[in-house]
């Protein structure tokens, strides 16, 4: 086992290259000028004062960008909805035109010999607007009296989406023997990447290439983009970039930003650099979640699920993202009833816009928004009935037998045993000992709850035909590899050598990863889903496989031997029963570029799950929360590196306890200001967050990818959503608090707790 990941000497020691660490001889800078209201007509811009400033070198605003034919931002869904609505995508360009619609929005981007001539400039900027009425939440956006976001969108709604049955579900509640309901609300949460947004853009004009240095999870993906906007072949772009400080799903799609800073070096000739502040991070990157779930169960008299609904409204801010749609519609629904076997299942889920940023993909990218509305609402129909949670869900569960099991949303589960990994995380959890650590907590003046969840999530799947790969020798004898998928923190570099070195019997160290740059061009998907290692991973697997086979004919003309008689282990082709043999490197070394390799496959969906169990303990005077102990028992198939997966699951689990606890941002209902636009504002979750962290696993192996790898780096937050706010809920019901909604900031507990006692 390492003692740590290959990436860490380079990244521990400062040698990492992120975005701002590219230079292109003759760069410029930029800065974006952006509105200041979140709605509002754009009468004129007047650039004149910034132009005639030292070192500026252009301004640009929408009107160039139109002239300039770059057309809007792509966003598509590949389902229709109700009654067969097709989805309406207002568009987004580059730079605002016409109207900004929502505080933040760009208007202009200034470029100059530095980045502080720029800003200077940019301040000289002079636009006159013409105020309009904002829409901050999806339930204003929605009301009869709502000011449009985009004349083409109607009640700005975009989509009216359903999935699964609703006659059978409306038939399985009418003959329910008792219906328990909840609203829960997911809160708009900004991801906050470590490395703040950043570009450097070129343009070739004697090839006609475009190349973008940008924050990405997949060079592919924002190349396809890419070539929307731009209207140009794919394989006329090429997007760059080695470290990404971070992506969490907001660093899966283009920006506008990216587009305009392509535009201004197209014109000037010049290769332009932006990289934006902490502030711009609030305001501009695409920011999650903000759904509001209105749930339903029918149980028979036995207490078992029969069926089950919901009505949700997600709000996808001033604009569609290129994955927003996706994530708030199948995002959500391909783990429509979770764990339980329950094929009367039905959602309806209308996306709103409102004038706010634009909403799209955040660790788990509607997974754990379907996660929290099911199991906040089976954990509240467990208390409402009396029942222990975990006896109230293995009723329901859908049997180890049951493989391969369709949902009533027409997605397929291939494997799992849900009661196994619900019997494995009771035992971790010491469930029957919980009366006990309560009773204590309350000698101590204590509130202590428990909460769970047993969920499901779909990783794998993507939106390219197929993951391209290759692998290439070099005369050192090492190797390098070329993925589609972009490490921003997953250790791919660790993983995808473990899986090639070990099929070819070479040193990790020897294999190094590429995944953008300027020199190759694949087709393929980007990092996203907890698809990374079973989906290219297991297509380099099969690559290296390919590459022992393409070796066997060269070995034996190597060991004058015939190939029938050649076989190939611990990186060495030999000839049977005797020891004449050659070393796979040595045979690329005689050989170059013959042992190369490039590959393509793809391979799909499948179902991850696991059973999350929290303990927290409320501090009554204060409101303070404390995690206490934490059990995450999880399936994700077979494990490759189990460090790795261990940093994943604690980082997903702190980011769900964050979101839970503290994260919450808030624009002003009147101004569609954002209050919450620094870190003096929203809270971020720390270290030490979770105490008494335990993992397990219980390991189902897929069949639907050569290394039985189901993913794991979204399991963390969709069980920690809910397992958390279940315990915070059960703590507060001790003390008489009915109904209370994330985050569990200590104020809005403290609240909960006084109203509680004055009623009583």
């Amino acid at each position: 086992m390492l003692k740590g990941r290959l990436e860490d000497d380079r990244m521990l020691t400062g040698r990492g290259r992120y975005v701002s660490d590219w230079h292109l001889p003759g760069e410029a800078h930029a800065c974006f000028l952006r509105s200041d209201r979140a709605h509002a007509e754009i009468l004129s811009v007047d650039a004149s004062a910034a132009l005639r400033a030292p070192g500026v070198l252009g301004v640009f605003t929408g009107q160039d960008i139109a002239a300039g034919g770059f057309k809007s931002l792509p966003a598509a869904l590949p389902v229709k909805g109700r009654g067969g609505m097709e989805l309406i995508n207002p568009g987004r360009p580059a730079l605002a035109q016409g109207r900004v619609r929502f505080a933040g929005d760009a208007v202009a981007i200034v470029i100059a010999e530095t980045a502080l001539a720029a800003q200077d400039a940019a301040e000289l900027v002079s636009v006159e607007y013409r105020d309009l009425p904002a829409v901050v939440s999806a339930a204003q956006a929605v009301a009869s009296d709502a000011p449009r976001v985009h004349d083409a969108a109607p009640g700005n709604i975009v989509l009216d989406y359903e999935s699964g049955d609703e006659a059978r579900t409306r038939a399985a509640f009418d003959s329910a023997a008792r219906v328990v309901k909840l609203t829960v609300d997911l809160s708009r949460v900004v991801a906050n990447p470590m490395e703040p947004r950043a570009c450097l853009a070129a343009y070739d004009a004697q090839g006609g290439m475009y190349h973008l240095y940008a924050c990405t999870q997949g060079a592919g993906t924002m190349r396809n983009q890419l070539s929307a906007v731009l209207g140009v072949p794919p394989e006329k772009i090429r997007v760059i970039a080695e470290e990404v400080g971070g992506g969490f799903g907001v660093r899966f799609n283009l920006y506008p930003e990216y587009c305009a800073a392509l535009f201004a070096a197209k014109q000037l000739g010049r290769p332009v650099k932006w990289t934006g502040t902490r502030s711009e991070v609030f305001l501009a990157d695409e920011q999650a979640r903000c759904v509001t779930s209105n749930g339903e169960l029918a149980l028979d008299a036995n207490g078992r699920i029969i069926g089950m609904r919901f009505d949700m409204l997600a709000n996808l801010g001033a604009y569609l993202a290129p994955t927003g749609p996706f994530i708030n519609t199948l995002g959500i629904v391909n783990c429509l009833s979770g764990v339980y076997d329950v094929q009367a299942a039905y959602a309806r889920i209308r996306l709103a816009l409102t004038n706010t940023a634009p909403m799209a993909a955040y660790r788990g990218a509607g997974r754990p928004v379907m996660s929290y509305a099911l199991e906040r609402l089976v954990e509240h129909a467990a208390h409402e009935l009396g029942a222990d949670p975990a006896e109230f869900r293995r009723k329901s569960l859908i049997p180890k037998n049951a493989f391969p099991y369709r949902i009533a949303a027409g997605f397929e589960y291939d494997s799992g045993d849900f009661p196994g990994v619900l019997d494995k995380g009771l035992a971790a959890a010491d469930w029957s000992g919980f009366p006990a650590r309560r009773a204590e907590a309350a000698r101590r003046g204590r509130l202590r709850g428990r909460g769970m969840s047993t969920f499901i999530e779909a990783t794998g799947a993507g939106f390219a035909p197929q993951d391209q790969v290759e692998m290439r020798w070099n005369p050192d004898g090492t190797l390098t590899l070329y993925a589609p998928t972009h490490s921003h923190g997953q250790g791919h570099e660790t993983t995808y050598a473990q899986v090639v070195g070990g099929a070819l019997g070479v040193p990790m160290e020897s294999i190094r990863l590429r995944t953008a740059g300027p020199e190759f061009y694949l087709v393929g998907n980007a990092t996203g889903g907890s698809r990374s290692l079973l989906a290219v991973g297991s297509v380099l697997l099969l690559a290296a496989q390919e590459m022992v086979k393409k070796g066997m004919a060269l070995a034996a003309d190597a060991l004058e031997a015939a190939r029938a008689d050649i076989e190939f282990g611990n990186g060495r082709f030999r000839i049977k029963g005797t020891d004449r043999s050659i070393s796979i490197r040595e045979l690329a070394g005689r050989h170059p570029g013959e042992l190369d390799m490039a590959y393509a496959n793809k391979f799909g969906a499948t179902f991850p799950n696991g059973c999350h169990i929290a303990e927290i303990e409320i501090e009554p005077q204060t409101g303070e929360t404390e995690i206490v102990s934490y059990v995450a028992c999880d399936d994700a198939g077979n494990i490759i590196n189990h460090q790795i997966v261990e940093g994943q699951v604690q980082g997903g689990v702190t980011q769900g306890a964050g979101q839970a606890l503290s994260e919450l941002a808030v624009y002003d209902r009147d101004t569609g200001q954002l209050l919450t636009g620094s870190f003096m504002d929203y809270a971020m979750p720390r270290a030490g967050l979770v105490s008494g962290l335990k993992l397990v696993a219980h390991p189902v192996p897929t069949k639907l990818n050569p290394l039985g790898a189901k993913g794991v780096g979204e399991a963390g937050v969709t069980g920690s959503l809910p397992a958390v706010m279940n315990a915070v809920v059960d703590a507060l019901q001790q003390a008489g608090v009915k109904d209370f909604e994330m985050p569990a900031t200590p104020l809005r507990v403290w609240n909960a707790l006084r109203q509680a006692a004055s009623r009583s």
